[in-house]
């Protein structure tokens, strides 16, 4: 079993953006603990960008031949219908996480344009969100 995780704009100052939200660690660190636990369980790989149509064209390589894709969109949540299109236009099942409640943060984050695209949503589980995505995947091999 193949399951890619994406993440969006930011991600990738997990353990120095705002840790009283998103926590201390990297996410390079959590992905390797991820690597480990799951390793007989799956391959794993990780991709993360700020820039949406690079999120798009992963989700158009990966969308016919992993068996899942665990997204945190990032901002782009909120924003994106070319995301939720890429998700559509695909046959992997993809599982919307992200860290914080964005129901709990500001009115604009509550909206998620890419919920109606994905096969379900883990929300304000901190990293443990990516980890359940993953359990998900495992027990429920969907494609």
């Amino acid at each position: 079993m193949e399951i890619l995780i994406i993440n969006g704009p930011n991600l990738n100052l997990l353990g120095k953006r705002e840790p009283s939200v998103y926590g201390s660690k990297t996410f390079d660190a959590f992905f390797g603990e991820l690597s480990l636990q799951y390793k007989n369980a799956c391959k794993l790989s990780y991709y993360q960008s700020n820039h949406e149509g690079d999120i798009i064209d992963k989700i158009h390589e990966a969308g016919f031949t992993a068996d899942g894709i665990i997204l945190n969109a990032g901002a782009y949540t909120h924003t994106s219908v070319a995301i939720h299109d890429a998700i559509k236009a695909v046959n992997t099942p993809v599982v919307e996480v992200h860290i914080s409640n964005i129901h709990q943060r500001e009115e604009f984050r509550h909206k998620s344009m890419i919920a109606a695209a994905c096969k379900g949503s883990v929300i304000g589980l901190g990293l443990d969100s990516y980890r359940l995505a993953i359990e998900y995947f495992i027990g429920n091999n969907t494609k």
